[in-house]
């Protein structure tokens, strides 16, 4: 006869139903016991302020967690990062520097007008 070893395990804290913000992982100790490990729920992340796509390089936590993270973990080194994705960034970039080009040009063709 072999016994099976037991793994149920007790939920810590006060209420036991498995609901989105009471989940648990069943962990082995290197006692052999098992014990409940409180799983975190993820957040989605923070998100880019022009498209709304995920930021990347920066981690998905809850806003409070933001304020122990090294400033380099919070950002991203570049203008507007931690807001903005790079795409989105250089999409500025360019349509600012057209828009210096086509202002230049209109100037130009005043000052030709302007000759005849």
């Amino acid at each position: 006869i072999v016994n099976m070893a037991d793994t149920r395990v007790t939920r810590a804290g006060r209420h036991s139903y498995n609901t989105r913000s009471n989940r648990i992982r069943t962990i082995r100790t290197p006692g052999g016991r098992y014990v409940a490990q409180k799983i975190k729920k993820t957040t989605k992340g923070p998100r880019c302020s022009d498209c709304k796509c995920s930021l990347p390089g920066i981690k998905h936590l809850k806003s409070t967690a933001y304020k122990n993270l090294k400033k380099r973990e919070r950002t991203v080194s570049r203008a507007y990062g931690g807001s903005t994705c790079g795409g989105c960034v250089k999409q500025r970039i360019v349509r600012a520097f057209l828009l210096e080009e086509q202002k230049a040009v209109k100037k130009l063709l005043a000052e030709r007008a302007s000759k005849k």
